[in-house]
């Protein structure tokens, strides 16, 4: 049965293979690719086989492998770079007058490398910087997959760039390539580079190199000039924990700096430490016992020693600001950088200030105090180049500049021209009288206002206010135009610290720079034309090609009618008013202005001619090294007494004076003496300014006036004795009132000053005031009251002014 049924069973016919279904097995005819695919229908006919794929794969990445092995055995290993390779960076003055090169200012090269050998070092500077830079130093093949991998990523995201270099991949760019490497291709090039560099020099030896090589900052390159920049000892007896600091800041060490950044310096340092012992390089208990390390102070390069250290300083800062030009860049790079700062300008200024300092320039006799600070900047109106500068004596042994650094000093009375051009935007005459009282307290001033020496005057207008610097009169059109006006116009003109918007800013509370005061006086002397005020020229790279030039971008700030008008008020401050005794000998016209703060703790003269601004300012540092005190008299006043007290019309108008009076001689500054003429904004088309009626007009055309008669007040009565100048306003029908005042200056009995002022018109009859000369002022007797009292005993504290 079984059998049977099993032979009975029909014989299952074999199917036929898919492929070949509808055709025979001899017409079918193999392809060499058998694409699209044979015997398949719809999106089955145009998909590779797994075998096809993988072929593909397999045979893309032996190609590929063998461009890489290609690449490989090509690349050669270059000469290491010598550190003479690196080129110079030269920065010169300004031009000469014949167009000439300038002299060179200063050179940035690698200057501080010595070279040690690995073996002589501890063995934790080696593995301090491993444990900061490369983890897998010692055991990785030169590059780290992982880490290319995960920059890679990162910077697809869009996130900072990273490179993912591994400690011998810097090597390779420092040792070999001498430049840092920042697209794939080249990051190719040094990948193979390292590889093989790692395959034919021992770890030891990458390493020891390494150290030789790196930039750590403070001008050093290499490990032993670390640690001397750093801790003052050889790179052998450095201890962990400043192995540790000095490898934590390798990959921004200008920034890193432990006196620039404690706090990141020392969050680097507990990294460095961390990994350290996590790697096994110390163990718990040195871990334990680290201490952040104490540096030394950072002497510089000879290069910054005297008042050239504060411009190169300028330069750097600059250039790192606007071009992202670091200082690693300017030792390695070799650009050609060409300031604004003119070289016969800059002799003239240091020797000047070297003058005061040493006490020739005054009595020769007595030297300032030790903490006297000086700062001094003349500015291009044209383009706002800073012609000179000086910050200070000696940049080695102090680094603050005083021309630029923080806020400044007290501004004083040379903020008022900012309240009169506020004025004269807003249409208010030269011509507008105010009472010059003292002391009053005009209308939005919450204590009285005192004048300088709490001198009186009489009706005066802005030309006379601004030349012997009223306070009451100033307070007043401040209150007028509003305090923000007068903000605006110091920050238009170029003033950048922060100003207060009260009514006593015009009497210079707030402290101000004294390079932004040349600046903004700059623009007054290019007729409202404001430039932005810098230092650097050009910048040329090593191959000739231009990477930074200034360009003239002036911006109108004032219109030229209200710069004229502020100009004429501000050159009565040298020819008849505060600045007169020191800057009118100099026989150039000049616009300028004195100022003195409350207690005396800064005093100033800014002054300009239209083709150069100049600010000077003293002040003197506290036993605390950073608070402003009164300044400690010295020296002689112009008439040759003793000065017992510096105020902005004293010491800071002769330096001004001294300084200057060469410079203007010099064939650039000559070319231009005389300002433009006074424009009378505000004024209208009625000839007289004085405050006499009106004449009444009638229809015929007699010469008949109905008003009072109008004269004028003598010239010349300053200087004469009382009973003259008396008989000769009676002669002209005016009548005399007699002031007095104490003056060192002015002989006792004669005309100190006469209100109005000589030429002014006034109706007859008017009063006219003469401030006549008592001598000068007696001794304080020897009472427990102050030996100086105060100049202005009813001033508030927040008050400033002057009047010499």
């Amino acid at each position: 049965m079984a059998g049977s049924s099993r032979a009975s069973t029909p014989q299952r016919r074999r199917s036929t293979p898919r492929g070949a279904r509808g055709r025979s097995a001899s017409a079918q005819k193999r392809r060499f690719f058998d694409y699209p695919r044979t015997g398949f229908h719809g999106l089955h006919r145009w998909l590779p086989s797994w075998r096809v794929v993988l072929g593909t794969i397999l045979g893309v990445g032996f190609l590929g492998l063998g461009a890489v092995v290609a690449a490989y055995a090509t690349t050669d290993i270059p000469t290491p770079g010598e550190d003479v390779s690196a080129q110079t960076t030269t920065v010169y003055y300004a031009p000469n007058e014949d167009g000439s090169q300038g002299p060179v200012m200063g050179t940035y090269a690698i200057q501080q490398r010595e070279i040690v050998e690995y073996d002589t070092l501890p063995k934790y500077v080696g593995d301090a910087v491993v444990a900061a830079e490369d983890r897998t130093f010692w055991d990785n093949s030169g590059v780290s997959v992982t880490g290319m991998g995960r920059a890679l990523l990162n910077n697809l995201r869009g996130g900072p760039t990273q490179g993912g270099s591994t400690l011998t991949q810097q090597y390779v760019e420092r040792y070999y390539v001498d430049q840092t490497t920042t697209d794939y291709y080249g990051k190719f090039k040094e990948t193979l580079l390292a590889i093989k560099i790692a395959r034919q020099e021992s770890k030891p030896e990458i390493l020891g190199r390494y150290l030789n090589t790196i930039y750590f900052g403070r001008d050093s390159y290499g490990i032993q000039a670390a640690a001397q920049a750093y801790f003052g000892v050889d790179a052998a007896d450095l201890t962990v924990s400043q192995a540790a600091m000095l490898a934590g800041i390798i990959p921004s060490p200008n920034n890193w700096d432990p006196a620039v950044s404690p706090e990141k310096a020392a969050a680097r340092w507990q990294i460095v430490l961390d990994a350290m012992l996590a790697d096994g390089w110390i163990t718990q208990a040195e871990h334990d016992a680290a201490t952040f390390p104490t540096t030394v102070p950072y002497v510089r390069a000879a290069k910054y020693a005297g008042p050239q250290g504060y411009l190169l300083r300028m330069v750097e800062d600059e250039l790192a600001s606007k071009l992202d030009i670091d200082k690693e860049q300017l030792d390695r790079n070799g650009y050609t950088i060409v300031t604004t700062i003119q070289k016969p300008v800059q002799t003239e200024i240091e020797r000047s200030a070297a003058d005061l300092l040493a006490g020739t320039l005054t009595d020769g006799e007595t030297p300032p105090d030790a903490n006297l600070d000086v700062a001094m900047a003349s500015v291009d109106p044209v383009n706002g180049g800073v012609v000179a500068l000086y910050g200070g004596e000696d940049f080695l042994t102090d680094q603050v500049n005083r021309a630029t650094y923080g806020n400044g000093v007290q501004a004083g009375s040379t903020f008022k021209p900012f309240t009169l051009v506020a004025g004269l935007e807003q249409g208010i005459p030269l011509t507008t009288r105010y009472n010059g009282h003292s002391p009053q307290q005009p209308d939005g001033w919450d204590t009285p206002v005192s004048n300088f020496g709490n001198k009186s005057y009489g009706t005066i207008d802005l030309v006379e206010a601004t030349a012997q610097s009223v306070n009451t009169v100033y307070a007043q059109l401040n209150t007028e135009v509003g305090p923000e006006a007068t903000v605006a116009a110091a920050n238009d003109a170029g003033i950048s610290t922060p100003i207060p918007s009260v009514p006593s800013n015009v009497l210079g509370v707030a402290s101000v720079r004294p390079l932004d005061m040349a600046g903004a006086y700059a623009t007054f002397a290019a007729q409202g034309m404001r430039s932005e005020v810098h230092i650097v020229a050009s910048v040329t790279n090593s191959d000739d090609t231009t990477a930074y030039e200034v360009v003239a971008a002036r911006t109108k700030a004032f219109e030229p009618d209200v710069m004229a008008d502020a100009t004429y008020a501000m050159t009565q401050v040298v020819e008849e008013g505060s600045g007169e005794a020191y800057i009118s000998p100099i026989g150039v016209p000049i616009a300028g202005k004195t100022g003195t703060s409350t207690g005396n703790v800064s005093a100033w003269f800014v002054g300009y001619t239209p083709t150069i601004a100049t600010a000077v300012a003293l002040s003197q540092r506290g036993a605390d090294g950073t608070s402003q005190v009164t300044i400690t008299p010295f020296g002689r006043s112009a008439s040759g007494g003793t000065l017992s007290e510096v105020t902005g019309g004293s010491i800071p108008a002769h330096l001004w004076a001294d300084y200057m009076t060469p410079v203007l001689d010099m064939a650039q500054f000559a070319a231009v003496r005389d300002f433009p003429a006074r424009a009378n904004v505000g004024v209208d088309s009625t000839p007289s300014a004085s405050p006499s009626p009106t004449p009444t007009p009638t229809p015929s055309p007699t010469p008949t006036v109905s008003a009072p008669s109008v004269v004028k007040v003598p010239g010349g009565l300053v200087g004469k004795t009382q009973d003259d100048a008396k008989g000769a306003l009676l002669a002209v029908g005016l009548d005399p009132v007699i002031d007095t005042a104490y003056s060192d200056e002015v002989p006792e009995g004669r005309v100190i000053s006469v209100d109005p002022k000589g030429g002014t018109e006034v109706p007859a009859g008017s009063q006219v005031t003469l401030v006549v000369s008592a001598g000068p002022e007696p001794e304080p007797t020897p009472t427990p009251t102050p030996e100086k009292p105060q100049p202005t005993p009813t001033a508030p504290p927040e008050e400033h002014g002057d009047g010499t």
